[in-house]
């Protein structure tokens, strides 16, 4: 058993194992026992899982604490949240790729589960990569800075303006060379009919496997901001991985609890903006202060000051808001 105790990226392998377990455990419960079966998730279920999916994060950072110390466990909660609230952004895309596609609600936890699936394997990739690059080449932890505050910045001046699905190169791609059948077959991603043309059989992929590549291509472009952004507050692997699939897992929870309140949210975008470029500013405004980095209990407290005003502000102006018609397919 001694492999168990060998360095991986940072860390013991079975510090690895322990938390590959716990997703593998979660992903096992919610495909195979919880949601085997195409339903509808109601707002007080997606509350109840959403809950849950954060305080098994929070208590995994509580973990990190006692078993890496405090700075350790400060930059995992830190992490968490940044990602946790970047994923909030992902919910206003995913919810107009549904409508687009007039994905039923009870088909759409069957795209968000298997997005994960994709998400957890994409995601370690580049974080590993991020981090092999990071250790050779100290200087990309400037260019992420930038790249984070360019983003930020980026976001707060676009303001309200809409995600373009029909135009996402990846959607044109599929459609270009792959046969799509005109409507949904249930909750089936790919399908066998007759060809037309043919007469011969003919492998078919449906809308909901294009909604699965859109909300796949977007996760990698929203990765583009988030891993980055995690990176500005810590280089171990380990806190990276599992701090963004940690607040990736509550993602589908998270979207059925708050896409039915997704219009009250009108000053997210705004406060998601100042994070980024706070997020980014950190390394520059150390050097200037003459220190290695900026303590992480005051970016977290920051961090959680900002999205706190954008939430309870966009809650205040949007009180009397009527809730919008939702496409249910």
């Amino acid at each position: 058993m001694d492999f168990l105790w060998v360095d991986f990226m940072g860390k013991p392998t079975w510090m690895w194992l322990f938390f590959i377990a716990i997703v593998l455990f979660l992903l096992v419960l919610d495909l195979g026992v919880l949601h085997k079966n195409s339903k509808e998730i109601g707002m007080a279920e997606s509350f109840a899982f959403s809950a849950f999916y954060i305080t098994l994060g929070v208590l995994f950072g509580g973990w990190i604490w006692w078993q890496s110390g405090p700075q350790a466990g400060l930059e995992y909660l830190t992490g968490f949240v940044i990602e946790k609230s970047l994923a909030m952004d992902n919910i206003f895309v995913i919810a107009m790729i549904f409508g687009y596609f007039a994905i039923p609600r009870a088909y759409q936890h069957r795209v968000l589960l298997y997005g994960i699936l994709g998400v957890i394997v994409l995601r370690g990739i580049m974080i590993a990569a991020g981090a092999a690059i990071v250790e050779n080449y100290h200087w990309v932890l400037y260019f992420f800075a930038a790249f984070l505050v360019f983003t930020g910045v980026k976001m707060l001046l676009a303001g309200d303006s809409q995600y373009d699905v029909a135009n996402n190169p990846a959607l044109k791609l599929a459609r270009r060379f792959l046969p799509v059948t005109d409507k949904l077959e249930g909750d089936h991603f790919v399908v066998r009919k007759t060809d037309e043309t043919t007469g011969k059989l003919k492998t078919y992929m449906t809308p909901l496997l294009l909604a699965l590549i859109m909300v796949e291509f977007v996760d990698l472009v929203f990765a583009v901001d988030s891993i980055p952004a995690i990176f500005a507050i810590t280089t171990d692997p380990y806190i990276v991985y599992t701090s963004n699939i940690f607040a990736i897992l509550g993602l589908r929870a998270l979207y059925f609890a708050l896409s039915a309140l997704i219009h009250r949210f009108v000053y997210l975008k705004y406060s998601l903006s100042v994070v980024l470029i706070f997020i980014g500013s950190k390394i520059f405004l150390a050097d200037m202060l003459g220190i290695a980095k900026i303590p992480p209990l005051i970016s977290l407290t920051i961090t959680l000051a900002i999205l706190a005003a954008g939430i309870v502000g966009s809650l205040w102006a949007t009180r009397k808001a009527e809730k919008p018609e939702v496409i249910d397919g």
